[in-house]
C-alpha cells in the first residue's frame, strides 16, 4: 500500500518520543534534561536576534501605550506577544534545536510585527482568516502567555451566523516541543484530522506533561479564549488526540463525559501502573500514598464515565501503545460496555489509511447526532474519586466521604405513582451534591397541567429516602441541594455551612494549587535552622525554574513583606520557609495542623527535628479559606518523571515530612520520613 513521503510533525515527535522511551529511562541516578540543552547558533545570528527582539518589545509597549483605552484592540495583544515570547524564550534558555530555526525565529517575529500593525490600524484582520492560525491567551494560573493553533475552515466567515464544530486534537509527546517549535509546525501543517466545516483546535498544553495539571486547564482556557471568538458549537465538541495525546484524550472523555460528542484516544496511556510496566519495562513500587493518586489520572478508574460518551479508540496492531485501549475495554466490559476500537492491520505506530477514515465516519456519525444525550441511556451516572472531577450533566459533587476512594453518583426521572413526580438518584462515598436543572427536564414526570400555571414541588428519592423540594425559583431554572448528615440526607439552602471541608477546587493533593492562579512568597528572613535555610533556597529555585522548564511560564513571585490583600483573595499562596523566616507563614502558623515547637516539626503524632526536617503541605489559607497555602513545595513529580508522561502524576498527598540530611534527587525533594491525606474536615487522619 502506497503512502505520503510528507511526513506529519506530529508523527516525528512521536517517533522521537519513541526513540527515547524505554529501559534506558529507567535510571533514576542518570537522568536527562528534559528539555533538553540546545545547540549553540552563531555569535552573529544570536546578536541579530536579541537586538530584533528587543526592538520588537519596544515597539509593542508603544502600541500598548497608544491604544490605552481600548480594551478590544488590548485583548489582542497575547496574539502578538505569542511571537515574542517563541523568540525570547528561545534565546535566553539556549532551546535552539536546529539550525533552520534561526529562520523560523526571524520569521515569526516578522509575523508578530504584522499582527503589530494590524491591531495599531485598528484593522485586526487576522481574525476572520481561514485555515492555519495561530492565537495566544493570558493564563490566570501564572499570568504566563500560552499559544494555541486553530485551523479555520474555508466555509468560515465572521459573518456567519452558524455554529461550527470544533475538534480538539492533543499533540504528542515531543522534548524539544518549545514554542518556537509549536508555533511553526502549527503555522504549515493542518495535522492528522480536518474534518469539512469544522474549526480543529491544537492546544500547546504547556509543552510535554500530557495535558495534566496546567496542561489540562490550558485546554480549558484556550477553549474558552477560542469560543469567545469564533462561534463554536458547545454541543459538537469531540475530543481527539495520538500517543501522548491520545493519553490525554481519555483523561478528557472520562474526567469531563458531558463536554464531548464525541472522543477519539489513539495509543497513548490510559494510567501508569501497567503502561510503565509493558511500555517501559519498569518494575513499579509505589509508596502506598501513590497508589492511591494514580485515582487522579488513572483513566481505568473513570471508566464507567464512558457510558455517556461515543467513544471509538485506535491502535495500530503493531504498536505496543494499543495496551491503552485493551485496558480501557477491560475496564468498560465491567460496567457491560464494548469498546468500539478500530485497528489498523499490522501497523505500528501511526493511522493505518482505511482504519482512520473508519474512526472518522463514526465519529463524524456521532457529531451529527450530537453525540447521545445523557439522559437517553437509562440511569446517567458518573464516578470519581475526587471533587476535582465533580461535575457532571445536572449533578455536581460537592463532599464526598472519603477522598481517593471511588464515589459514584446517578439519577433518572421517575414516572408518576400515586400523583408523586420523582427524581431517583443513587450515591455511594458521597457526602453532598447539588441538581440543577430546568423546567422543561422534567416533562417525563409531570403532565402539561402539572406545570400550567403553577410550580408543583419535586419529589426526590435519594438513596432511597423521600424527600420534597419546592419549585421555588422564579425562572424555569431548578436548583436543589442536598447533605448527608448522621447517614440521612436532607435539603439545605446551600452547601456551604461555613465549616472547613474538602470540596471542588479546595480537596488537594499538593499538586492541585498549580492549577489555579497562585503566588511564590519568599522569605526575607533566615531562620536558626541553617542547613533548612539551605533546603529552602535550592528547593525555591527549583521549583521557580522547572515551572518555566515543564509549564512554560514565569511564576509570579513577591517576598513575603510584599503580599497585599488582593494577592490573599487572588491567589492560592506558595509560601517557602518557616515562620521564623517568612512573615505570611508567621502571622497563620497558629491556624495550621503542623507546629514548631520546642525545636521540633509536631504532626499529630511526632515530632521532628527542626534542623533536619522539613514540612511540605496544602491546606485552606486561614486568611482566605477559598484559597490554598502550600508550604515549601512546587509541582511534586520530579526530573524523573519528565522521562515518561505515565509518571507525571502526583507524588506527595495532602502532607510529608522531608528529612533534609538525605540530599534531594530526581525522584524526591529529601527522605519523605511521613506522609498523609487529611480527612474531609481538614485535620489529621
Amino acid at each position: 500500500m502506497l503512502r505520503s513521503l510528507a511526513v506529519p510533525f506530529f508523527f516525528v515527535l512521536a517517533g522521537l518520543a519513541a526513540a527515547y522511551d524505554g529501559p534506558q529511562d529507567n535510571k533514576a541516578d542518570n537522568v536527562r534534561r528534559i528539555p533538553p540543552p540546545g545547540i549553540k547558533i552563531s555569535d552573529a545570528d544570536r546578536a541579530e536576534l536579541t537586538k530584533d527582539v528587543a526592538a520588537f518589545e519596544q515597539e509593542i509597549k508603544q502600541v500598548r501605550q497608544e491604544l490605552a483605552g481600548q480594551p478590544r484592540l488590548l485583548e489582542l495583544f497575547p496574539d502578538v506577544l505569542i511571537f515574542h515570547k517563541a523568540v525570547d524564550w528561545a534565546l535566553k534558555y539556549d532551546e535552539f534545536y536546529e539550525a533552520r530555526e534561526v529562520k523560523t525565529a526571524r520569521d515569526l517575529l516578522k509575523l508578530g510585527r504584522e499582527r503589530l500593525s494590524q491591531i495599531k490600524s485598528k484593522k485586526p484582520e487576522y481574525l476572520s482568516e481561514c485555515g492555519l492560525i495561530v492565537r495566544g491567551y493570558v493564563s490566570k494560573i501564572d499570568g504566563s502567555i500560552q499559544p494555541y493553533g486553530l485551523v479555520a475552515p474555508e466555509s468560515y466567515t465572521p459573518k456567519t451566523l452558524s455554529n461550527y464544530r470544533l475538534d480538539v486534537w492533543c499533540h504528542g509527546r515531543g522534548e524539544k516541543l518549545t514554542e518556537l517549535a509549536f508555533l511553526s509546525d502549527r503555522l504549515r501543517n493542518p495535522g492528522e484530522f480536518t474534518p469539512k466545516d469544522a474549526f480543529v483546535l491544537h492546544p500547546y498544553g504547556r509543552y510535554c506533561n500530557a495535558n495534566k495539571f496546567a496542561g489540562e486547564v490550558d485546554l480549558f482556557e484556550a477553549l474558552d479564549h477560542c469560543k469567545k471568538h469564533y462561534r463554536i458549537d458547545e454541543k459538537r465538541l469531540v475530543m481527539r488526540g495520538f500517543s501522548m495525546g491520545g493519553a490525554a484524550a481519555w483523561q478528557f472523555a472520562v474526567h469531563f463525559p458531558d463536554k464531548w460528542c464525541a472522543a477519539a484516544p489513539g495509543a497513548g496511556f490510559a494510567e501508569t501502573p501497567e503502561f510503565l510496566g509493558n511500555f517501559q519495562n519498569e518494575t513499579v513500587k509505589p509508596t502506598w500514598w501513590e497508589e492511591k493518586l494514580w485515582h487522579m489520572y488513572n483513566a481505568t478508574d473513570y471508566a464507567e464515565n464512558l457510558r455517556s460518551l461515543p467513544t471509538v479508540a485506535y491502535s495500530g496492531e503493531n504498536d505496543k501503545q494499543k495496551q491503552a485501549a485493551d485496558v480501557m475495554a477491560r475496564e468498560m466490559k465491567k460496567f457491560g460496555m464494548t469498546l468500539r476500537h478500530v485497528i489498523g492491520p499490522k501497523t505500528g505506530h501511526s493511522y493505518h489509511p482505511e482504519a482512520k477514515r473508519e474512526v472518522n465516519q463514526r465519529v463524524d456519525l456521532n457529531v451529527k447526532n450530537k453525540g447521545v444525550w445523557i439522559g437517553t441511556r437509562g440511569k446517567p451516572s458518573f464516578t470519581t474519586w475526587t471533587t476535582r472531577y465533580a461535575s457532571f450533566g445536572q449533578i455536581t459533587i460537592h463532599q464526598m466521604d472519603e477522598h481517593w476512594k471511588q464515589a459514584r453518583i446517578e439519577y433518572v426521572f421517575g414516572t408518576r405513582s400515586n400523583d408523586t413526580n420523582y427524581v431517583e438518584v443513587g450515591t455511594e462515598n458521597v457526602g453532598a451534591f447539588r441538581f440543577d436543572s430546568f423546567l422543561d427536564d422534567f416533562s417525563s414526570i409531570f403532565t402539561p397541567h402539572d406545570i400550567e400555571g403553577k410550580r408543583p414541588p419535586i419529589y426526590f428519592l435519594v438513596d432511597r429516602q423521600k424527600l420534597m423540594v419546592p419549585f421555588s425559583q422564579s425562572d424555569s431554572n431548578f436548583t436543589a441541594h442536598f447533605r448527608k448528615e448522621n447517614g440521612k440526607w436532607k435539603v439545605v439552602d446551600t452547601l456551604d455551612d461555613g465549616k472547613l471541608r474538602k470540596k471542588p477546587s479546595l480537596q488537594g493533593p499538593i499538586d492541585d494549587a498549580f492549577m489555579d492562579s497562585f503566588l511564590i512568597v519568599k522569605p526575607s528572613d533566615k531562620s536558626p535552622h541553617a542547613k533548612v535555610n539551605e533546603w529552602v533556597d535550592a528547593e525555591m529555585n527549583r521549583a521557580i525554574d522547572h515551572w518555566r522548564r515543564q509549564f512554560r511560564g514565569t511564576p509570579r513571585v513577591k517576598m513575603d513583606k510584599e503580599v497585599t490583600e488582593a494577592d490573599i483573595n487572588n491567589h492560592n499562596l506558595i509560601l517557602w520557609g518557616l515562620p521564623a523566616s517568612n512573615s505570611v507563614l508567621k502571622k497563620i502558623v497558629g491556624k495550621l495542623p503542623i507546629r514548631w515547637q520546642d525545636g521540633k516539626v509536631q504532626t499529630q503524632k511526632q515530632g521532628y527535628d527542626a534542623d533536619t526536617h522539613v514540612p511540605i503541605m496544602i491546606y485552606p489559607n486561614p486568611l482566605n479559606p477559598s484559597k490554598y497555602v502550600v508550604l515549601n513545595s512546587g509541582f511534586t513529580f520530579r526530573d524523573y518523571d519528565y522521562l515518561n508522561n505515565a509518571r507525571q502524576v502526583p507524588k506527595l498527598p495532602d502532607w510529608a515530612i522531608v528529612d533534609i540530611t538525605t540530599p534531594p534527587n530526581s525522584r524526591w525533594p529529601g527522605k519523605v520520613v511521613d506522609a498523609n491525606f487529611f480527612n474531609e474536615e481538614w485535620q489529621w487522619k
